[in-house]
């Protein structure tokens, strides 16, 4: 597999080319980015169809940067110069484990207080630039698009800690072992623990500024499913362990025309080095599974960008409020568990059934969805009657 961007530009390209940003973080990047189009495209057809509106809001202009702006930009400048050069005069070290360095206190100072005190100066004079002589309050228009860059941060992070603690709660007995191996480590990340953090913090967010929950739902039932697609790209490329059970069966003739490794997989040079030692192989990322698996990930990732485009296909046509959500809610459950069906996973005995974490909410999921179509339908029957009495 391609633990980082470079393993892969070398498999394709045939040329050693030295970038260590890893491949699933670049992905789960890759999906922010690209579900930031779709949330913008569906934040004006709603706004454009009259379900959600743009609002008002007052802030100050004339200003000079207070304290607390110079600070924050302060810090992140440091942090900013402290590691990346850091990582240019340590290439090797960062080359050889990049998240290890990111999260080490290795960097190099002069050059993070640097960037500290242009960052902050940065900020100082162009608010200098601005200043009034008698600061004031304006009123301006925004647009709910507009507000889909400081979603994106706030999704991101709130994403994030959702699936690390997903996760952690997942494999907790790990936890109790290497507590902090298992939180800062690069690989370990629950999908659904990502969902509903984000979620949950887009709502919020959103709702405050007016937009109704059920509409709100609609605008990210595409993006999500398509993000969650993106993502399972970077999970098979990197070989990050979101495999299946061992598959010892003979390809059928009707799956004769796929790619052997479509059937089963060994993920060689996987990046939590699982399996065995490749023969010939020397360094880091030399270990293959002993036998071939399942590529679920592989599988998710097909199966989840289709379904994205159906849904965007229909998107125009399904034009009852939360009806576009509940269709997600029971695809992604059911997708998920048949997936769960053939990958490893642990598993907890939950009302007489043993079920991975990701069953139980799936099922929740199918249940919520069926519920909220069986709620629509008997709304539209009772607005159907009350228009012919």
């Amino acid at each position: 597999m391609f633990p980082t961007i470079g393993d892969l530009l070398q498999y394709i390209f045939h040329v050693h080319i030295s970038i260590p940003i890893q491949t699933l973080g670049f992905f789960v990047a890759l999906s922010f980015f690209i579900t930031y189009f779709v949330f913008v495209s569906e934040f004006k057809r709603k706004e454009a169809d009259g379900l959600i509106s743009s609002y008002k809001e007052k802030e100050w202009v004339g200003l000079p940067a207070s304290f607390l702006e110079l600070a924050v930009n302060g810090v992140l400048g440091f942090v900013l110069g402290f590691k990346l050069a850091g990582a240019i005069i340590d290439h090797s070290i960062f080359s050889n484990d990049p998240v290890g360095f990111i999260f080490s206190i290795q960097g190099n100072l002069p050059a993070g207080l640097m960037f500290a005190a242009a960052f902050a100066l940065w900020v100082y004079f162009d608010r200098r630039k601005q200043r009034l002589p008698k600061p004031k309050i304006v009123e301006k228009e925004v647009h709910p698009y507009q507000l889909m860059g400081y979603l994106a941060f706030a999704l991101g992070i709130s994403g994030v800690i959702g699936a690390k603690l997903f996760n952690t709660a997942e494999n907790f007995q790990l936890f109790l072992r290497h507590p902090v191996d298992t939180l800062f480590s690069a690989n370990g990340f629950t999908y659904y623990g990502g969902l509903i953090f984000g979620s949950l913090t887009f709502l919020y967010i959103c709702n405050k500024k007016g937009m109704k929950l059920v509409h709100l739902a609609d605008i990210g039932s595409p993006g999500m499913m398509l993000a969650y697609g993106i993502g399972r790209i970077g999970c098979h490329l990197s070989g990050d362990g979101d495999w299946g059970i061992v598959n010892n069966h003979p390809k059928p003739a009707l799956l004769g025309w796929l790619p052997d490794w479509m059937w089963s997989f060994k993920f060689p040079h996987n990046t939590i080095d699982a399996g065995i030692r490749m023969y010939g192989c020397f360094g880091e990322h030399c270990e293959q599974l002993r036998a071939g698996v399942y590529p679920t990930s592989f599988y998710e990732a097909v199966i989840c960008i289709g379904l994205f485009g159906l849904m965007w296909l229909f998107r125009k046509h399904i034009r009852v409020p939360g009806l576009m959500f509940c269709i997600f809610l029971i695809l992604n459950g059911l997708e998920r568990i048949l997936i769960e069906t053939i990958r490893v996973n642990e598993r907890y005995r939950f009302l007489g059934f043993d079920l991975t974490q990701a069953e139980m909410i799936a099922t929740a999921m199918i249940v919520g969805g069926l519920v909220g179509i069986t709620i629509i339908i008997t709304r539209q029957i009772k607005r159907h009657e009350r228009l012919h009495l």
